[in-house]
Order: structure tokens, then C-alpha cells, then sequence
């Protein structure tokens, strides 16, 4: 089993495209509290995963993405997905959308760093999720050079209540894949806990 690695990240992410098409449609103001835009325009997309995440992260958010797309999963990030929203400030309309995507979501993954602390939107989003789909919930620890994450990951305060997301071989093969648990000994295969299992003890 793996954490997820933000140096390895680093190396594979393809941001800067990502970024500043992003960065352009944030200095034109294109959604603002006094928008016209209708929630109901909004495409009806459905997620696996709605990846909630400190845009302080964005230099390695779309390799997360990509990889977490790479084991077969739908990810929606707010900023690549819907790129009229704004994460600078915190406005009714950009909250309207992202109620949208949580509910078209089967699951939310928190991917908590160093920056997480620091991030206006996660405790937001993490809560507003769990009150529309109990346990469906997954801290996905970025470890960093220096940081304290270890591999038997144990979320501080509230992120203790919540499964957490790493990565490991499936047994006999050398296939890579998802993993949700509890701790070292109980734990499930992703494509099972998000059809609603739990992790159970081996």
C-alpha cells in the first residue's frame, strides 16, 4: 500500500494549460454573485468522484485527477470542470454549483495536505457531502517531503471520523488499484465501497 505522493505528482502533472485557461476566465469575472448564468443550464453530468482540494494544490490537481481517471473512475475538479467558477471568493452562485456537482457525485474524495487548513471551501464541501450521502466520504492524504502523513494514515480531529483513500496491488496480480480503509487491517476495494459496501477486516 501507497500514499499518494505529491513529488511524484508534481512530476506527471500537466497544470499550466489547466491553470491558465482557469486564470484568464477568473480576471474576466465570468461568475460572479450578480451572474445571470442558470444552475439549470449546467450539463447533468454524473461523477464517481467529486475531488474536494486546496486550490493552493492546483500545481499537482490535475495529475491527481488524471490518475485517479486512470483506474477507471469519473472526477470532477470545480475549476477544470466548470471553469466560469470562482474559488477566490465565496459567493452564493459558485456554492449553487457545487451543490449541483456533490449531488451528481457517488462519492467525495478530501484530499488533505498542508494546505488543507488553509482552504475556505473543504470544510464546506466535506460537510455539506456528508449530510446528503452518509459514509460516503474518503480522505486521500498527499504526502509530502517533510509532512507527517505516514502510511497507516490516522486523520487528525474531524478527518479521524472518515475512511482514507491509498493505493496498492490487487492480490496475485500487478494491477494497481483503489483502496478505502479503516486502518491497515480492515479495508475494500474502491469499486465496492462506492456501490455501498464497507471495510471489512482480513
Amino acid at each position: 500500500m501507497a500514499l499518494f505522493s505529491y513529488e511524484e505528482l508534481r512530476q506527471k502533472t500537466n497544470y499550466l494549460a489547466s491553470f491558465e485557461s482557469y486564470d484568464s476566465s477568473i480576471r474576466k469575472g465570468l461568475l460572479t454573485e450578480s451572474s445571470s448564468i442558470n444552475i439549470n443550464s449546467i450539463s447533468r453530468d454524473s461523477f464517481d468522484i467529486f475531488l474536494s482540494h486546496s486550490y493552493a494544490d492546483r500545481e499537482i490537481i490535475p495529475a491527481l485527477k488524471n490518475e485517479l481517471e486512470s483506474y477507471g473512475f469519473s472526477v470532477y475538479v470545480d475549476w477544470i470542470t466548470d471553469k466560469l467558477l470562482s474559488r477566490d471568493e465565496i459567493n452564493k452562485k459558485t456554492a449553487e454549483v457545487l451543490q449541483t456537482r456533490m449531488k451528481q457525485s457517488k462519492c467525495l474524495i478530501y484530499a488533505t495536505s498542508d494546505n488543507s487548513q488553509k482552504s475556505r471551501w473543504m470544510p464546506w464541501e466535506l460537510g455539506y457531502f456528508d449530510g446528503i450521502k452518509d459514509k460516503m466520504v474518503g480522505i486521500l492524504p498527499l504526502k509530502k517531503y517533510g509532512n507527517t502523513f505516514k502510511d497507516d494514515f490516522k486523520g487528525e480531529e474531524y478527518l479521524g471520523l472518515y475512511y482514507y483513500i491509498d493505493k496498492a496491488t490487487i492480490s496475485g496480480t500487478n494491477k494497481m488499484s483503489l483502496w478505502v480503509r479503516e486502518n491497515l487491517s480492515n479495508y475494500i476495494i474502491f469499486e465496492s465501497w462506492i456501490k455501498g459496501e464497507k471495510p471489512y477486516a482480513r
